[in-house]
């Protein structure tokens, strides 16, 4: 062989111990882990890699060359009728010749593959023991046409990896005459805790065990002492492995996880003299990462996480500027309790990030009295499922209750009572409720009336930091009125006691006044009918897409009445967005797509449907009779107690409606903090500092600056930018995630799902059956009249769809979260805190959802 002949094998034919992960694009992800495995000391049986230029050469001249093809079929029969070209044959006889000619495994290595978000574990083939070079090469072709099989195809689609660049790496190795295999996790894949292995073993080759074909042996190991927790015999005539073999098998497996710096999900083999072979690692994809908070704590020190994010009705990532507001909404708060620190900017030490989603480290509340009283009761109106994960959490001895976490609670609470004069406005509030109405509307002209930051970028950006930093003290006065509310609600209730009826307290609920996010789809409504009643509108809307109207508007070219409509919605709620807790998320001032789709929707509805006025007026009868109906159940048996509660129920009915209040007004403030960074990443574009102007989100306040001042750093964005992206697939966030990797919720709905039912929390009385529409993102989403809503989790963005929905099931939320709230308005069934509820049902499942008891059937 001549030098460049050799040169041109080399290209096509790599040895395993010379790779490594930089070599990830030549060799896939399966042999560049298999090389850092070597290369970090552990035993891999021997073998090469035959690389992605090999199959780029195969496919060369065929369907499947520019990886675009989405007919798998063909794709695969492309691949399969392509000739091996001579040359990868003859690096591969030679190579196979080199490793002893003897029974070898052919594994497919993929680009996209053993992805940090993705493992496509299964995907393509492996073919055991295959001897002989013509075996060999036609295992090779196989492994090349298994990158188009439907199930990877689906996978990639579902993952949203285009077939662009994709390729496929082939790894021979020795086979290894396993006397027992397996497969272990080095952290619970199910519980998601560290350093808690898990084993699964059999007789013979681990393929069976990760084919799932037999009943394995099942073993739970803790890693840091080697006991093992948990054992379950499978279903072979002896045991696979020796409590020692599982002991150093999880040993092992630290030690993996330590090169890796990730919990892995290792394949392993022992040979005949008890010789332990690894055969495979990649990252377990499906872990949640522990957040990470702002002020370190020690590492062996137990920490309860709590997801910001969800609780607020956002599932998807959070920009990076986004969570920089939220640290000095965060340093606000502080402020408020008399704890500002030093730098605004930083925030609160207990802020955590995780996913790009915002957690904070609820530790302190769950050690401390005051916090065990208040917080789960406050999340069992607003989220409730959280609720119960955190009292879960009071029976661990690691949480126990700290001495004097009451004092200093109560020091907090009534520094923060005297700062927003909570007594006074409590008081004004249960004597005249319409005080705190016009407080709440006093409040937002106040916010709207902030002036937007000027000056040099640097000073814009200071601006735009303490911006947030004073509006965050808006949402905490603005609270007071609904909290009496609630109070008043809570104790009419105890005053009833027997004589509430499932169901009730939900009518008493319906249509309460002030609710400002009820009154916004209200006003949506209207735009529709305006729209419906003007032909030019009316055509616009049936003919043209969001897209086109949301461009057509931002031109000024709409029908008129139409434009001016839309304007004048604008004008007063232009500042809502879906996941507008972000501040890096357009308004719908800056792209109003997503309304004009609703508006759509609503056009599908008949002109003689019910209006939601109409749903909202009967709502609001309904709570005025039921409130009497509970009055002359209680009034025979105490009739002083049952005149109370109907005073208690009034009182509540006027002041719960402005729960929405304190978001609104901080949403307020971020539009206004929005246009003015959205204003300097066009000025930094324009420059050619940032690729587009809205790279800036993806900075925080400080590097905006540092970016102004010369500093370049739009490799930090691009990365951030991927890292986003890749999050937005993630389909399962934690409520509440342990420091130590473990999501105490688990253990789930295993029973209810055996039954054909989930469970959750009613919300909204009634109940309906109709074909389920599971979304999880409502920009574009369509909902065809009388649906089924089924979605993660929602906020004030999402509820224009729940006009024409027949129900709503959500995984988040309590019984007065936005969509429970605005559910009873509008007299939609639904049942919110549903574990899992986007993975149990599917698109097109007919459901039945029963409101009152909240349970889904199926």
């Amino acid at each position: 062989m001549d030098r460049d002949e050799a040169q041109r094998g080399a290209s096509l034919i790599l040895d395993l111990a010379q790779l490594s992960a930089a070599e990830f694009v030549a060799v896939g992800g399966k042999a560049a882990n298999l090389g850092e495995l070597i290369r970090a000391g552990f035993d891999v049986p021997p073998g090469f890699c035959i690389t992605t230029e090999a199959y780029r050469r195969a496919v060369r001249g065929t369907v499947v060359e520019e990886g675009t093809m989405t007919d798998a079929s063909a794709a695969r029969a492309a691949v399969m009728a392509a000739p091996m070209p001579a040359d990868v044959e003859s690096v591969v006889r030679a190579a196979y010749s080199r490793l002893g000619a003897g029974a070898v495994a052919v594994r497919s290595s993929a680009t996209a593959e053993d992805l940090p978000g993705a493992s496509f574990a299964g995907q393509q083939d492996t073919y055991l023991g295959v001897t002989g070079i013509h075996d060999v090469l036609s295992a090779v072709q196989r492994c090349w046409a298994s990158l188009w099989t439907d199930r990877a195809v689906a996978y990639r689609n579902a993952h949203d990896i285009g077939g662009a660049g994709i390729a496929l790496a082939v790894v021979v190795q020795t086979m290894v005459e396993a006397e027992s295999a397996g497969v272990l996790f080095t952290a619970d894949p199910v519980t998601g805790r560290h350093r808690q292995a898990v084993l699964d073993a059999a007789r013979g080759l681990g393929e069976s065990v990760v084919s799932g074909s037999v009943d394995p042996d099942h073993f739970v190991i803790d890693t840091a002492t080697g006991r093992i927790l948990e054992r379950r015999r499978g279903g072979g005539d002896a045991v696979s492995v020796t409590d020692a073999q599982v002991v150093a098998l999880a040993s092992l497996g630290d030690r993996v996880e330590r090169a890796f710096g990730a919990p892995q999900d290792i394949e392993w083999a022992t040979d005949g003299d008890g010789k332990l072979w690894l055969t495979q690692s990649r990252p377990i994809t499906t872990l949640y990462p522990v957040p990470v908070r702002d002020a370190p704590k020690p590492p062996d020190e137990i920490r309860a996480f709590f997801c910001i994010s969800l609780a607020q009705g956002l599932r998807r990532p959070i920009t990076p500027m986004g969570i920089a507001a939220f640290r000095v909404i965060g340093a606000g708060f502080l402020d408020l309790i008399g704890r500002r620190p030093a730098r605004i900017v930083d925030g609160p030490g207990g802020l955590a990030v995780g996913g790009d989603r915002l957690f904070v480290d609820a530790t302190p509340i769950v050690r401390s009295a005051a916090g065990r009283a208040i917080f789960p009761r406050a999340l069992d109106v607003m989220e409730a499922r959280s609720a119960v994960v955190l009292r879960g959490l009071f029976e661990d001895p690691r949480f126990a209750v700290a001495p004097g976490s009451r004092r200093r609670f109560l020091r907090a609470f009534l520094h923060a009572a005297a700062r927003i004069r909570a007594p006074f406005v409590v008081a004004q509030a249960l004597a005249e409720p319409r005080a705190a109405q016009r407080r709440v509307r006093r409040l937002e002209a106040e916010v709207r009336a902030f002036d937007a930051p000027s000056g040099t970028i640097a000073d814009r950006v200071d601006g735009v930091v303490d911006l947030i930093f004073r509006a965050m003290p808006y949402a905490p006065r603005s609270l007071p009125g609904a909290a009496a509310g609630f109070a008043m609600l809570g104790l009419a209730q105890r005053l009833l006691g027997p004589a509430i009826r499932p169901g009730d307290i939900q009518a008493v609920l319906r249509s309460a006044p002030d609710n400002v996010t009820t009154q916004m789809d209200l006003d949506l409504w209207e735009l529709a009918v305006r729209a419906r009643a003007d032909a030019d509108s009316a055509v616009a809307l049936e003919t043209s897409s969001a897209r086109e109207l949301a461009d057509g508007f931002l031109d000024g070219v709409l029908p008129p009445v139409l434009q001016h409509a839309m304007a004048a919605f604008l004008d007063r709620f232009g500042h809502r967005a879906v996941a507008e807790i972000d501040l890096g998320m357009p308004r719908w001032a800056d792209d109003p797509a997503h309304l004009f789709g609703v508006l759509s929707g609503y056009l599908r509805l008949g002109a003689d449907a019910d209006t939601p006025a109409q749903h909202f007026a009967e709502g609001a009868a309904e709570a005025t009779a039921m409130i009497e109906t509970l009055y002359r159940r209680a009034r025979p048996h105490r009739r002083i107690r049952a005149r109370v509660a109907r005073g208690c129920l009034r009182r509540a009915r006027a002041l719960v409606g402005m729960r929405e209040a304190p978001k609104y007004l901080v949403i307020l403030a971020l539009r206004r903090a929005h246009e003015t960074m959205l204003g300097i990443g066009r000025e930094l574009a324009a420059t050619g500092t940032l690729a587009n102007p809205q790279d800036v989100f993806f900075l925080d306040f400080e590097e905006t600056k540092r970016v102004a001042a010369g500093d370049d750093l739009r490799a930090v964005i691009h990365e951030r930018r991927a890292r986003y992206d890749t999050e937005l697939q993630r389909r399962h966030v934690p409520r509440v995630l342990l420091s130590d990797g473990t999501e105490p919720e688990a253990v789930g709905t295993a029973a209810a799902v055996a039954e054909g039912a989930l469970s959750g929390t009613p919300a909204s009385a009634g109940t309906v059956t109709g074909i389920a529409r599971v979304i999880v993102d409502p920009v574009g989403a369509e909902l065809q009249p009388g649906e089924i809503l089924v979605a993660p989790s929602t906020d004030p963005g999402w509820t224009p769809l729940f006009l024409t929905a027949g129900g709503l099931v959500m995984e988040m939320g309590g019984a007065n979260s936005h969509g429970a709230v605005v559910a009873r308005e509008y007299g939609i069934p639904a049942v919110v805190g549903v574990a899992r509820a986007t993975e149990l049902i599917s698109t097109g499942d007919e459901v039945t959802v029963d409101g009152a008891a909240g349970v889904i059937s199926h």
